[in-house]
């Protein structure tokens, strides 16, 4: 019984080893990271135009736009700052309106680069591009490389009168690989909302 059992251990450990030897001599491929299947709509558009508002502009059909009451804690500014949303996303563009006069102008700019130069510790490039359109809208249009809050940011402005800032944000942790194929879609309807971009007199 007792030389059975020695055999045994010994036939285990045999395959044991025998299975260690092989699997170092396996190859190996690791796999790549997988990342979720994005369905995405259509691009379609519809125009924003809210009497009173200064500013009308085309956005996405499967967006939806809330007015913003809070900033902060507190009240914004005045009533033409808003949301739009991306449900299917979970994104959303933070809108905010100043009138020139109440603010400077430099000042309402020089904010401008601040909030995006906080990205800095995080991303690994901001790139920035003048923006002018036929419809007297001018600006910047911040790109940020990198795992940050938001990678696409800007301020569109007549110089005179009025002054809008814009910023795509995702409810989620920042993931530059994961929310790439994302970005890029959005990245077109943000492009598409400025270049419909039009100031009206209040």
């Amino acid at each position: 019984m007792l030389y059975r059992l020695k055999n045994i251990i010994i036939i285990i450990a045999v395959a044991i080893t025998l299975g260690g030897i092989l699997s170092c001599n396996s190859s190996f491929t690791p796999k790549p990271t997988g990342y979720f299947n994005i369905p995405f709509p259509v691009k379609k558009y519809k125009a924003f135009d809210q009497p009173g508002y200064p500013y009308t502009f085309d956005y996405p059909v499967y967006a939806t736009i809330v007015k913003d009451t809070n900033y902060f804690g507190g009240s914004t500014e005045n009533p033409w700052w808003i949301n739009i949303d991306f449900p299917q996303f979970s994104g959303r563009i933070y809108v905010s309106y100043k009138e020139i006069g109440k603010n400077k102008f430099d000042t309402l700019v020089k904010h401008a680069f601040t909030l995006t130069g906080k990205h800095t510790s995080k991303a690994y490039s901001i790139e920035d591009s003048i923006i002018s359109t036929t419809n007297n809208v001018h600006g910047v249009f911040f790109l940020v490389g990198g795992d940050v809050a938001t990678a696409n940011q800007f301020f569109l402005t007549d110089t005179n009168k009025h002054f809008l800032r814009g910023a795509l944000y995702f409810d989620t942790t920042p993931n530059e690989d994961s929310l790439g194929i994302v970005n890029r879609f959005l990245i077109e309807d943000v492009r598409h909302l400025i270049s419909t971009f039009k100031w009206r007199n209040k």
